[in-house]
Order: structure tokens, then C-alpha cells, then sequence
């Protein structure tokens, strides 16, 4: 019976907070549920107020629409596979074997469904270099839930290397302007609130619900030389990664930095020097990427978070499982050990509550994953096709 009720409280809870905002108020922190005061951005307001329009408030009907969410979620995700060649077509079932996502999506109803999904929608329009209008839907993600912005380091790297400095501050001025009328009704009124609630970076969550580590002890879990020791640990891995995996072929972090700053001083000398028209010509030295560098590098930066996350919850699963398999395939370990691997992970996130040998089998996992990608050469990342699809032999295992 708690555990019915559990569930009950887990579908119900999006549609308590909706309910305030519906009502009119706009002040966020007084916008709650029952885990809790609301603190997701105004994207998640109005999806679920939508939800709650189509559906009624009520349960079965909103399943069925997430439903055919977990299906054109799934749809993309097998596209974006289909296009890098990096998975063999009989791994990609994987992508619909965990019954931990089957619950996310259909039983639980939670909004990193939504983010997800959208996340996937600006993949597929970073694959084919629409930048700009990727960078809209991924803004749009992050509305709904801030976990999306683990992407954000890779992604900045990627653009860095697919536009000049304009382009790079236009695509993320047109992301930021989103935010900006999204969150209108509230700034307008309430905005310290919203923006100490939606974006609130210093959440401790409960150690009752920790799936990585749950065999630290609660006071060291809590503690702020953990959460430092863990942020600390997440951007010397970014660092890494990008200066000697995702910069390699440009020299490094550095050297890509500074060849951009050099290519802005030139854009500003041709607009000083040239009429207009020949404005566009001194933009030929910009270069396509491959569809397996972008994803590549988005799935890593991603998972270097995921790592490093202080605590991961059950449904926070979906923020990485879509990219298990690309993930173990971009790893020199064997068949076996790839799939030992993954179902490792999904045996961890299935056992609840998590323990401290669950926790432990999944750091394991992960830390494994993490050093077979470091092991791996980096690819080519540029293309002199907008649609190629990596130019790499598909592999057979």
C-alpha cells in the first residue's frame, strides 16, 4: 500500500504546483507540491499546464501521452545512432531493454522526459550544423529541467569550432533570449524568487534517494568538502577531455581559442577595410564537423557530469541512458565486456532502495566507461560534407 501511494504522490505532484500557476500566482516561492517547493524553470510550468489541459488532471490519460513520448523520444535517439555508424544494428535494442526508463516515461511522468527529448531534437539539429536553431531547443530543454546544462561545456567547444566568435554569441544570445520570455511573468513580478528557485545550483538532495552514493555516510554526503571535492573533479576531467580529446586535432584548448580570436580580429578588419559583399568570403575558413565528433563530445561531457554528480536519482537514468551504448561502443573494451558493462548499469538503477554494494557496482561501471573513452583515440572532427556521416568504417563489433 506505501508503495502505491509513493507512486500515487510521485504522478500527482506536477499537477499541484501547475494548479498554483493557473490559479494566477507567479511568485515562485510559493509555488509547491508535495516533495516540495517548485524548482524547475518556467519551461516545466507551462508543458505540464498543457498536460493537465489535454488530460484533465487525470493519470491514465497523461500515461498514454508519455506513451507516445518514450516512442518519438526513442525515434530520435535511433536516428542520431543511424547517422554515426558507431553502434552495430543488433546493440541498438538496447535502447528499449531498461525497465528503469519504461517507468520514467509511462508509470512516472517526469519532466526529465520532456528535457530529454528536447535535447535530443537540438542533436539532431547540431548534426546538421543548424546551430542556431539548435541552441533555441536546447534553451528550450533547460526550461524544463537544469540538467541539460551538463551538456553546455561540450557544446560551447563544438560551437567554438563550427562558427566564428559572431555566430557563436548570436546563437547564444538568441538561447538566452528564450530563457528571458519564458520566464516574463515572473521576472516582471517575482524574479528574485524565480531565479533563486529555477536555477538554484546549491540543492542538497536526500541521501535516502542517492543511487551513486549511497555507501557514503549521510553527514560526508551532505557535507560541502564533498560537493567541492566532486566540482573540483568535474571540471579537471572537462579540462582534460577537452584539451587533449575534443581539441586535439586543433592543437588543444588553447590553441583553438586563440586561432578564433585571431579569426574575429580578421573578420573586424575585413568589415573596417571591404565593402559588405565581401564580408562573406572572409568566413571560408570555417569548417564542418562530423556527425560522430558532435555526438561524441556531447555524450562524453555529458557523462563526465553524470560522474561526477553528487547524487543521482532514479529518474535522473534517463539524462544518460540513451547514450549508454554509443558511450561502450566508443570504447576498445570487447563485446562481452560492453555488455556486462550495461547491464551492470541497469541492474544498479533497478535495485531499490540502492545500497551501498549497488552504489559502489555503479561507480565501478562508470568509472570503467570513463576510462575506456579516455583510451580511445579521438576521431577526425571535420567533414567537407554537411551531411557526412563521419567518413569512419562501421564497426562490426
Amino acid at each position: 500500500m506505501s508503495h502505491i501511494l509513493r507512486l500515487i504522490g510521485m504522478l500527482t505532484c506536477p499537477r499541484f504546483k501547475v494548479t498554483g500557476f493557473l490559479g494566477g500566482e507567479r511568485d515562485y516561492s510559493k509555488l509547491k507540491g508535495d516533495t516540495g517547493p517548485l524548482v524547475y524553470p518556467a519551461g516545466f510550468l507551462y508543458i505540464y499546464s498543457a498536460i493537465q489541459y489535454i488530460t484533465g488532471g487525470e493519470v491514465y490519460p497523461a500515461q498514454v501521452l508519455f506513451g507516445i513520448l518514450y516512442i518519438v523520444n526513442l525515434g530520435m535517439v535511433l536516428f542520431i545512432y543511424l547517422k554515426t555508424d558507431v553502434v552495430p544494428w543488433w546493440a541498438l535494442c538496447l535502447l528499449s531493454l531498461s525497465k528503469r526508463v519504461h517507468s520514467i516515461f509511462v508509470l512516472r511522468l517526469f519532466n526529465d522526459c520532456f528535457a530529454t527529448t528536447l535535447f535530443h531534437a537540438a542533436l539532431i539539429s547540431f548534426i546538421h550544423q543548424k546551430w542556431h536553431m539548435g541552441l533555441i531547443i536546447f534553451s528550450g530543454a533547460v526550461s524544463v529541467k537544469m540538467n541539460v546544462l551538463l551538456f553546455a561545456p561540450p557544446l560551447f567547444i563544438l560551437l567554438l569550432k563550427a562558427m566564428d566568435v559572431f555566430g557563436v554569441i548570436t546563437s547564444l544570445a538568441g538561447a538566452a533570449l528564450l530563457q528571458i520570455v519564458l520566464a516574463l511573468p515572473f521576472l516582471l513580478s517575482h524574479p528574485i524568487p524565480y531565479i533563486s528557485r529555477a536555477f538554484n545550483l546549491g540543492r542538497v538532495f536526500i541521501h535516502f534517494w542517492s543511487v551513486n552514493f549511497k555507501f557514503v555516510p549521510e553527514p560526508v554526503f551532505i557535507s560541502k568538502e564533498l560537493a567541492l571535492f566532486l566540482l573540483a573533479t568535474h571540471l579537471i576531467l572537462l579540462a582534460i577531455f577537452c584539451h587533449y580529446r575534443w581539441c586535439r586535432h586543433e592543437g588543444g584548448l588553447f590553441c583553438l581559442i586563440h586561432s578564433k580570436l585571431a579569426q574575429m580580429k580578421l573578420k573586424v578588419a575585413y568589415l573596417s577595410s571591404f565593402p559588405l559583399n565581401q564580408l562573406n568570403k572572409s568566413n571560408t575558413n570555417l569548417r564542418i564537423l562530423t556527425t560522430e565528433h558532435i555526438v561524441t563530445t556531447m555524450f562524453v561531457g555529458n557523462f563526465i557530469g553524470i560522474v561526477c554528480a553528487r547524487s543521482l536519482h532514479y529518474q535522473f537514468y534517463s539524462w544518460y541512458f540513451y547514450s549508454l551504448p554509443y558511450l561502450l561502443w566508443r570504447t576498445p573494451f570487447p563485446v562481452w565486456l560492453r555488455l556486462v558493462l550495461f547491464a551492470a548499469v541497469e541492474f544498479c538503477w533497478n535495485v531499490y532502495p540502492s545500497n551501498t554494494y549497488s552504489s559502489l557496482l555503479l561507480l565501478a561501471a562508470h568509472l570503467a566507461i570513463l576510462g575506456g573513452l579516455w583510451a580511445m583515440p579521438p576521431e577526425y572532427p571535420y567533414s567537407d560534407f554537411p551531411n557526412d556521416k563521419s567518413h569512419l568504417e562501421k564497426k562490426a563489433s
